[in-house]
């Protein structure tokens, strides 16, 4: 006699955004059923077609939901992250990550911007030309895991964070066409005296020759298109919660002493509950600083009040300037580690 075996379903596309964190992160992401930008996303593409096309370039990128955001080789689209399809996801997002990459206005309109500077490149197959490489490299090179900027070079413009344009030919191709594109950026100025500006002026030629041109590659493939990918959410946050922790600054025993003093009459506040306390603003000072990943941060902190409980440390003093010094100290930790000789920024 068979024995019929009771499956709990799936939750229906429609109902998964009432569900706790806890059972949202047990789906796969083609059980989203999501397909369409969403209403934050349509606005900010609206805007970026237009500037295109105010340009007379005549490439309307498409657009598709994945797990991040990419633009294939060869393909002149670009994936954009799941979470900013929906509210309920954009929260999941902050609460694993503590941030939403393009979970702004500006910060989506810049991500855009970038991404549809790989799209020409894609379109226009533009690395082929030799006055492109002379400019801006081989696009065969091999891409990096990781990348070991110079905070102090003027060869390169810089849009995104962690001056992103160092990391890639096509990187720095796609970081130069954004702030070429970019309304009101007056990059003639801002870019003044520097090498960059250069590469600017050869975008400004290349976009004029190509007004009004049909492009050679018209490809509307979709890459890892969100209805295909099998992985949980639950899989997908671990594995990049996981990258983000690996590369991170530490901050020296020394360093906290010189901050904290150790008080055997045990007058004054632990400094990891202080830290504790504050690690909310911490996190964004320094974050706003270096831009440096909030989660990575977060690990920082956690390092940061594990050694203080250890070393039994107390926070005395005005509270305001202590909570700027801790700030100013990860700070310098974390440029440091990401520009000194032996460690890059991870990709």
């Amino acid at each position: 006699m068979a024995v019929r075996i009771r499956r709990t379903p799936r939750p229906a596309a429609t109902s998964w955004q009432r569900l706790d964190d806890e059972r949202l992160l047990d789906l796969r992401f083609r059980d989203l059923g999501l397909a369409e930008p969403g209403a934050f996303l349509q606005p900010h593409l609206e805007q970026v077609w237009d500037e295109l096309a105010q340009r007379g370039l005549r490439l309307k990128p498409h657009v598709w939901l994945s797990t991040e955001w990419f633009s294939p080789d060869g393909v002149p689209g670009v994936a954009i992250p799941f979470y900013l399809a929906h509210p309920r996801l954009l929260r999941l997002e902050k609460k694993m990550m503590l941030e939403a990459e393009g979970g702004t206005r500006e910060e989506c309109l810049s991500i855009l911007r970038h991404e549809f500077g790989h799209c020409m490149q894609h379109a226009w197959r533009l690395h082929r030309r030799a006055e492109w490489r002379r400019h801006f490299g081989n696009t065969h090179k091999p891409y990096p895991e990781i990348y070991r900027p110079n905070p102090a070079s003027n060869r390169f413009v810089q849009h995104l964070r962690q001056y992103y344009a160092q990391a890639h030919p096509d990187e720095d191709f796609a970081e130069t066409f954004a702030v070429w594109l970019t309304p009101r950026s007056a990059w003639r100025r801002r870019y003044a005296g520097w090498p960059a500006l250069r590469k600017l002026e050869y975008v400004d030629e290349l976009m004029r020759e190509l007004r009004g041109a049909a492009p050679a590659v018209r490809s509307r493939m979709q890459v890892e298109p969100l209805a295909q990918v099998k992985r949980t959410l639950r899989e997908h946050y671990a594995e990049k919660q996981a990258h983000y922790a690996r590369w991170r600054p530490t901050v020296q025993d020394r360093d906290l002493q010189r901050l904290f003093a150790a008080e055997p009459g045990r007058r004054h506040e632990p400094a990891a509950r202080f830290v504790k306390r504050n690690r909310g603003e911490i996190r964004r000072l320094v974050s706003r600083f270096t831009g440096e990943s909030p989660f990575t941060l977060e690990r920082v902190l956690d390092d940061v009040i594990a050694r203080c409980l250890v070393l039994d440390l107390r926070a005395s003093g005005n509270e305001r300037r202590l909570r700027v010094d801790v700030a100013l100290l990860l700070t310098v930790r974390t440029v440091h580690f990401h520009y000194s000789r032996k460690n890059w920024i991870a990709l």
